[in-house]
């Protein structure tokens, strides 16, 4: 389980996160949603400490990240950020490689790379397994990014809006891996997402962000209303249910 209780946050002087708590038990998939600045990419990183805490407590199965060794949180805990650098000269089996570093500092075995072949083979890079990374279009890169991040192969996987670059074909294909995986493998999915259809398409939960605070937490058909989403979003959208799921039409 993650566990997050009473976590504010601060840059400088300004407010980012204000007493958040929540629990996220092991297995399916948690959407973050919200308007720009809600807080959602601050908390994801702060529960992976890429950023130190400032107040609250956040563990994971029991482990406090603000103390646990970084190999060893490594082993339970990946995470995708929305501004990773990666190197051009990389080849795609190299990158998602580097998800293994945790478990063999940089030597893999036999069975990192069968995993490995099996991350490259789940995102659908097979063909483009020996391409540079600089070859890639944006969106290719980020599927092998995503790849790398399940490689490391952690109960918890950590996404920051995986969808960036992705046509609607590969962001269907993307959430249906991550649904796939979250299902066959027992994995914990917590991803941030601005499209509010893919959370309700793909999401067992969906917890509602705003100005740092979370404003709502529960299941698609709970937080795809017209009053919650105007809440949230500050604007009323219609919601037709499509297949027993909500679907907001904010076009209209």
């Amino acid at each position: 389980m993650i566990r997050i209780e009473n976590v504010s946050f601060k840059h400088r002087a300004t407010p980012i996160l204000s007493d958040i708590s929540l629990d996220i038990p092991k297995g399916g998939v948690v959407a973050l949603i919200g308007p720009n600045g809600a807080g959602k990419s601050t908390l994801l990183s702060l529960v992976a400490r890429l950023q130190p805490l400032q107040a609250g407590v956040i563990s994971v199965d029991g482990l406090p990240v603000d103390t646990t060794p970084s190999r060893d949180l490594a082993k339970v805990l990946a995470i995708l950020r929305q501004d990773t650098t990666i190197a051009s000269r990389l080849r795609v089996r190299e990158l998602v490689g580097f998800g293994r570093f945790p478990h063999g500092r940089g030597r893999l075995t036999q069975e990192d790379d069968a995993i490995v072949d099996a991350a490259v083979a789940q995102f659908d890079l097979t063909d483009l397994s020996d391409r540079f990374i600089e070859t890639l279009s944006g969106g290719q890169r980020q599927r092998a990014l995503v790849a790398m991040a399940f490689a490391q192969d952690t109960d918890y996987l950590l996404l920051d809006e995986p969808l960036n670059n992705l046509d609607m074909y590969y962001a269907r294909a993307l959430m249906r891996s991550l649904r796939s995986v979250a299902d066959a493998n027992g994995k914990t999915v917590v991803i941030v997402l601005h499209d509010i259809n893919q959370a309700s398409a793909h999401a067992d939960r969906i917890v509602a962000m705003k100005s740092g605070r979370i404003i709502a937490d529960g299941t698609p058909g709970e937080i795809l209303t017209p009053d919650m989403l105007d809440t949230v979003f500050g604007f009323r959208m219609r919601v037709e249910t499509i297949e027993g799921k909500p679907f907001a039409l904010h076009q209209l």
